[in-house]
């Protein structure tokens, strides 16, 4: 139903409807949903009628749901709608804040196995990878509850008499969110929590890939009894609704855009954000390190290189790139990685266990990744593991199912990769290796330095000093010693350098920064005009006759 206006009219209320189900015949007999943006608190379709399909892409032919594709109408109506909510959310104690902000995470808690198996039917991320993405979404509650408590500013001591000077933060307004599907409930809640905590509202431009699961977590935080208008959901594609709210920007309409995706579009979105002088936060692509040296737990470093290289299909931005191994035990090293990627499980995680990762987010990146692949060899790289797309004739020993129900590829690994090829510099989001030979310590620090990212890197080595000068001298916003690229606590600051991010950090006590500004407040009680530097007491110095040398 349209108004007058052109926009969609609201149908219900976000917690007075049910799920509203569609004759659809899915193989798994699992239902496929009518979603709706989530605008004000209420149920809207898109202005136009626009919609897309969200489907599971291990099983292509289950529909999740049919979704609205948001026009401009729709991003300023839930524009307008957050900046309407944004004086009542702001005047609303900070603690009170976080007790909704607590309340999330336990209803996340309450129903997370659900949760979770929606974001694997959606997405194909395994079970126990889910499992961890929505238990960093609760821990990211739970962290942000208490510190709705430590919102501090300080008490400063002034210069001059009868007069004092506070510091306090302050919400910057109306927030941009626009996150990547891989991680579809840990990172917008890294984005959302912390600026609803300062004060900040929200419109979220769900994944195009995983919109069912965003309504879910939105849905789950009204419930949680967060009023409307602090978070607005608007769905639809990234090059079409994100563009519309990236656009906003130059039209006054956002205070800050927090971004998570390729560099590309990051830089693009910095430009906008730039000549606005509004802030962004831009958490980039990455080409991540590991460097593993003779003196390494090999055991342990091939764990490693084998998990950060494959697990999600390789498709988290701190995934491992560049796998740098030392000359003396490159050879023996590079045996035993490839016997271990030979034994590779994949397959659909809702229907076969253990397996190591499933599909490719969607067809699009399956199709991206076959693209980047296609000229290593050219470069001159070595294939030692490939295939391309798997299929029932060309599918590796350790498939699980039948590989033409969805989007499965074979795990890559590239050999003699040198640093003047473009694919030591370029990321391959994929389950993609370039392996890499370093003649020494030194050679293997430069080596980790030199691609044009600076997201996460890691080193195995007991060598306490090549530890050392490896976290000192590394260019990066992660280093992991003796563990993998991949993985980040919720109480730790996420981001990088160089072409990985613009500086800012996800997580943490050092998120409140992205979303906060600093007030200097200064009480004159004197009474009268007082100036700073020119009306302060200057204490002399009075120096006694006294010939110190004397005494010694």
């Amino acid at each position: 139903m349209m108004s007058a206006s052109g926009s969609a009219r609201p149908m219900a209320h976000v917690l007075e409807s049910g799920l509203e189900f569609l004759k659809h015949d899915n193989p798994n007999d699992l239902p496929c949903v009518r979603g709706y943006n989530i605008i004000g608190g209420q149920l809207t379709s898109a202005s136009d009628g626009g919609t897309f399909e969200s489907t599971n892409p291990a099983r292509m032919s289950d529909c999740l749901g049919v979704f609205p594709h948001s026009t401009k109408e729709d991003v300023n109506a839930a524009l307008d709608a957050a900046a309407d909510a944004f004086p009542g959310w702001a005047a609303t104690p900070a603690p009170t804040r976080g007790q909704v902000i607590g309340n999330m995470g336990r209803l996340l808690m309450e129903h997370k196995d659900a949760i979770v198996a929606l974001e694997t039917r959606e997405i194909g991320k395994t079970l126990k990878e889910s499992g961890g993405s929505v238990q960093e979404a609760i821990d990211t509650c739970l962290f942000f509850q208490s510190e709705g408590r430590r919102l501090y500013g300080q008490t400063v001591n002034s210069e001059l008499p009868n007069k004092e000077l506070f510091t306090y933060r302050r919400p910057l307004g109306v927030c941009g969110i626009i996150n990547a599907c891989n991680f579809p409930a840990a990172v917008p809640f890294w984005k959302m929590i912390p600026a609803i905590m300062c004060g900040n509202t929200c419109v979220w431009k769900s994944p195009q890939d995983a919109p069912l699961l965003s309504f879910a977590l939105a849905r789950i935080m009204h419930e949680a009894g967060l009023p409307d208008g602090v978070v607005n959901v608007v769905h639809g594609r990234g090059s079409t609704t994100g563009q519309l709210l990236v656009d906003a920007v130059d039209e006054g309409k956002v205070n800050k855009i927090s971004f998570t995706g390729s560099t590309a579009v990051g830089k693009m979105i910095g430009e906008v954000c730039g000549r606005n002088l509004v802030s962004c936060s831009l958490e980039l692509g990455g080409k991540n390190p590991l460097v593993v040296m003779p003196s390494a737990d090999i055991d342990n470093a091939l764990a490693g290189a084998y998990w950060s290289g494959f697990g999600t299909a390789g498709q988290r931005c701190t995934s491992l790139g560049n796998l740098i191994v030392h000359q003396d035990i490159y050879d023996d090293f590079l045996e035993r990685y490839m016997e271990m990627v030979g034994t590779t499980k994949i397959g659909d995680s809702m229907r076969h266990d253990d397996v190591l990762y499933g599909p490719m987010l969607s067809e699009k990146y399956a199709t991206d990744f076959l693209s980047d692949v296609s000229g290593l060899e050219a470069q001159g790289a070595t294939e030692l593991a490939g295939g391309g797309r798997i299929t029932r004739e060309n599918k590796p020993e350790g498939f699980q199912g039948d590989p033409e129900e969805g989007v499965y590829l074979w795990p890559h690994v590239y050999a003699g990769v040198t640093e003047e090829m473009d694919c030591f510099h370029d990321e391959i989001f994929g389950p993609a290796v370039t392996i890499v030979k370093a003649d020494d310590f030194d050679h293997a620090v430069h080596l980790a330095n030199a691609s044009p990212y600076g997201l996460s890197s890691a080193i195995y080595t007991n060598d306490r000093m090549e530890a050392y000068r490896f976290k000192t001298e590394m260019k990066a916003g992660m280093t992991s010693i003796n563990n993998s690229t991949s993985g980040a606590e919720a109480h730790l600051p996420f981001g990088g350098v160089k072409n990985s991010g613009n500086g800012t950090r996800e997580s943490g006590i050092w998120v409140i920064e992205a979303y906060s500004y600093w007030h200097a407040i200064n009480d004159e009680l004197s009474g009268k005009l007082q100036l700073a530097q020119m009306d302060v007491d200057e204490i002399d110095i009075e120096e006694a006759d006294v010939d110190w040398t004397s005494l010694a």
